[in-house]
């Protein structure tokens, strides 16, 4: 149903209250420390395996890299998809805080790994407990932002990402000369939402409409299931069974996981290699390798964030479909602009710019369009496992460019061949529904 209201002609934020603006900032909070630990992982790979690893061939590093990283994804989908589940059935908040105290545990001990296993084992777990964040906070400020302004929202809550990512370039900027031991210091770090999740379980109140779910959920499992309608049966059943047995909820999920698959493989398996290519264009120039590596990143997270918010105003100004299949369409084009045209560092930057803009801001179609397509009582789930399932393809990504890399060489040759998935994703959107200016589905 159409909501065209003069509320809608208002400025985008007016009339958003203190616990729509905390939500959404403890969102943003979560995806911020997600995007540090990430990119994190991203710069110090290499100066890991040296130091845990010194012995492996140079010819194995990329692909070490690249193993590690997969290892990390890996965790991320599987505890992605279990907290969207958890999120529905205890709540937003609850999951938001569990996840948040979980994750500052498991990176502050990756900080005093003994060796490349015991490394690869905290990853894992370590992924398990970021995974959860992104559902949880992206089904929180759907569920308490207006219609007008939710779009926005989102994009506002993904560009904490981008923003973790700049800081942890920056971090790093400043960490790396300290020493072999320099990347601990990054894991560290990472220690600190344990602090900021004393403040979410203080401040942050939980979605009503979940509220509402639960008792209806509480309520119908009371009664004989035979006598419930096939709507309420859906509060009953298992949340992840639900979303793939409904025939237009599975329809929904696997266009929305193939899309997932697009915008998670693409960037992983083309952004890691950002660093150090242009470290390498750095070397070649007689610059500081190590130092361009750095800026790289936040030159790329700088495009990124303008992209993560842009796309809500674009998805609410072209509708959902037109703006995903823009990003889509750019991103195909500026992979290899970066990776094979590109061969001087002032015209990196630039690129690198407009790449971070559409391969990352890219992400932002996932927190606006999937809590459009779900009812509340499954949003968490359908929506974490659309957005997580695709890591257990996508950490193929790494994999595919490190073992590229290391057989032909040159990180233009991986980046190209993994961006051509891009053309999956234009045709694919097509088949997604429009929502844009609907109401969120409540049942």
């Amino acid at each position: 149903m159409s909501e065209v209201t003069a509320a809608e002609r208002a400025p985008w934020y007016r009339g958003i209250g203190r616990a729509q603006w905390r939500s959404l900032f403890a969102a943003n909070l979560g995806w911020l420390f997600d995007g540090f630990e990430t990119y994190a992982l991203i710069l110090t790979a290499g100066t890991v395996l040296h130091q845990l690893e010194p012995g492996a061939p140079a010819g194995q590093v990329s692909f070490l890299t690249g193993a590690t990283i997969a290892v990390t994804l890996l965790g991320w989908g599987v505890g992605g998809m279990l907290g969207g589940v958890f999120a529905d059935y205890f709540g937003r908040r609850r999951a938001l805080l569990t996840s948040m105290v979980a994750y500052a545990a498991f990176t502050g001990l990756t900080a005093v790994s003994w060796s490349w296993t015991s490394f690869l084992v905290l990853r894992f777990v370590t992924g398990f407990a970021l995974g959860s964040e992104w559902g949880t906070g992206t089904s929180l400020v759907a569920e308490m932002w207006p219609a007008r302004a939710r779009a926005k929202a989102a994009g506002l809550m993904q560009c904490g990402l981008g923003l973790g990512f700049f800081i942890a370039s920056a971090c790093w900027y400043f960490v790396a000369p300290l020493g072999p031991s320099s990347w601990r210091y990054m894991f560290l770090i990472g220690v600190l939402p344990a602090v900021f999740a004393l403040w979410l379980r203080r401040t942050v109140p939980e979605s009503k409409p979940w509220e509402g779910a639960r008792r209806q959920r509480r309520d119908l499992r009371r009664r004989d299931r035979a006598q419930l309608t096939e709507r309420e049966r859906s509060y009953t059943t298992f949340t992840l069974r639900a979303i793939l047995t409904d025939p237009k909820l599975r329809r929904v999920t696997v266009i929305g996981s193939l899309m997932s698959l697009v915008t998670t493989l693409g960037w992983w398996g083309i952004s890691t290699w950002v660093p150090a290519y242009v470290a390498t264009l750095a070397a070649g120039s007689g610059e500081n390798g190590a130092a361009w590596a750095s800026r790289a990143g936040m030159i790329y997270n700088g495009g990124a964030i303008a992209g993560y918010i842009a796309f809500g105003f674009l998805a609410d100004r072209l509708g959902r479909r037109p703006a995903v299949m823009l990003f889509f369409g750019a991103s195909l084009v500026l992979t290899p602009v970066l990776f094979l045209w590109t061969h001087s560092l002032q015209i990196a930057v630039v690129v690198l710019i407009v790449n971070g803009f559409f391969t990352l801001g890219q992400y932002t179609w996932m927190p606006v369009w999937l809590p459009e397509l779900y009812p509340t009582h499954l949003r968490a789930t359908g929506a974490a496992f659309v957005f997580n399932a695709a890591r257990f393809i996508a950490f193929l990504g790494p994999l595919l460019s490190g073992a590229i890399i290391s057989q032909l060489g040159g990180y233009g040759t991986a980046a190209t061949t993994v961006g051509l998935i891009y053309v999956l994703g234009l045709a694919i959107a097509p088949m997604c529904p429009e929502t844009r200016g609907v109401r969120l589905p409540e049942s």
